[in-house]
C-alpha cells in the first residue's frame, strides 16, 4: 500500500502511535518514529526492523519548534522525502472537575496537544507545499466532539485539533494536501491497561459494544485515511468507537 512512501508518526513510542508506525511499516512505508521517550521509540524501531520494515527514531518534544523542524529534516535526510504524517502525540491531566485543574496542567496540555499539533502541521505543510503535496492525519478524541467530564482542558484541546484539521483541509486542498483526523473512544493503550480495574471497567461499560478498541484498530483507520482509497476525503474527523457517539 505504501511502498516507496515516507511517514512521520509522533507519539510513536507506545499506544496508537506505535501501532500506526508498525502498520505503515508493514505496508511498505519508511517510518520516522518520533517520541519524547528514547526507550519507547528505539524499541519500536527495533521491532519494526525485526519484522522486516524500515524505521528510524528521532527524539521529539512536539511543543518545541526546533525539535519539530528536526523531525522533518530527519525524514528527508534519512529517506529522501516525506509523503505523510500522523500527528498523534498528546498528554492529559488528572481526572478532576474544571475548577480543580492546576494552571501548570493547563499550560502543559495546551503546549503539547494544541501548540504541538499546530507546530507539526505547520512544518509538514510547509514541506508539502514545496514538494507536490502530502497527507496528514491528526489524532483527536470523541471528547473533541462532545463533552469530556473530568477532562475539560484535554477535551478543549481535542476540539481545537478538529478545528485545525478542518481549516487546514480547506486552505490547502488546491495544493494537493489532504488533512483528516481520527477520534477514538476509549482505547486499550498501555496507559489504560495500567489503570485500576474499576477505571477500565467504567470505560468498557460506557461503550455500547461493552469493550474498548485495540490500538491496531485505530491504526487501520489511520492507514486507510493515508491511502489512495480515501483520496477524495479531506477535512473529516472519523469517529472510531463502535457507535459510542450515538449512544
Amino acid at each position: 500500500m505504501f511502498n516507496g512512501k515516507v511517514a512521520v508518526v509522533t507519539g510513536a513510542g507506545s499506544g496508537i502511535g506505535e501501532a500506526t508506525a508498525k502498520k505503515l511499516a508493514a505496508e511498505g512505508a519508511s517510518v520516522v518514529v518520533a517520541d519524547v521517550s528514547d526507550r519507547g521509540g528505539e524499541r519500536v524501531v527495533e521491532e519494526i526492523a525485526a519484522a522486516g520494515g524500515l524505521a528510524t527514531f528521532v527524539r521529539v518534544d512536539i511543543s518545541n519548534e526546533v525539535d519539530v523542524d528536526r523531525m522533518i529534516t530527519s525524514a528527508v535526510e534519512s529517506y529522501g522525502r516525506l509523503d505523510m504524517a500522523v500527528n498523534n502525540a498528546g498528554i492529559s491531566h488528572p481526572p478532576v472537575r474544571m475548577h480543580q485543574v492546576e494552571s501548570t496542567s493547563f499550560d502543559a496540555v495546551l503546549n503539547v496537544n494544541l501548540k504541538g499539533t499546530w507546530l507539526c502541521m505547520r512544518a509538514e505543510i510547509a514541506y508539502f507545499l514545496d514538494n507536490g503535496g502530502g497527507n496528514i492525519v491528526n489524532t483527536t478524541s470523541i471528547t473533541g466532539l462532545k463533552a469530556g467530564p473530568l477532562q475539560s482542558v484535554y477535551s478543549a484541546t481535542k476540539h481545537a485539533i478538529v478545528g485545525l484539521t478542518r481549516n487546514a483541509a480547506v486552505e490547502y486542498v488546491k495544493d494537493d494536501i489532504r488533512v483528516n483526523a481520527v477520534a477514538p473512544g476509549p482505547v486499550w493503550t498501555p496507559l489504560m491497561r495500567a489503570q485500576p480495574a474499576e477505571i477500565t471497567d467504567h470505560y468498557s461499560a460506557r461503550a455500547p459494544s461493552g469493550r474498548m478498541a485495540e490500538t491496531e484498530e485505530i491504526a487501520d483507520v489511520i492507514a486507510w485515511l493515508l491511502s489512495d482509497g480515501s483520496r477524495h476525503i479531506s477535512g473529516e474527523t472519523v469517529t472510531i468507537d463502535l457507535a459510542g457517539m450515538q449512544a
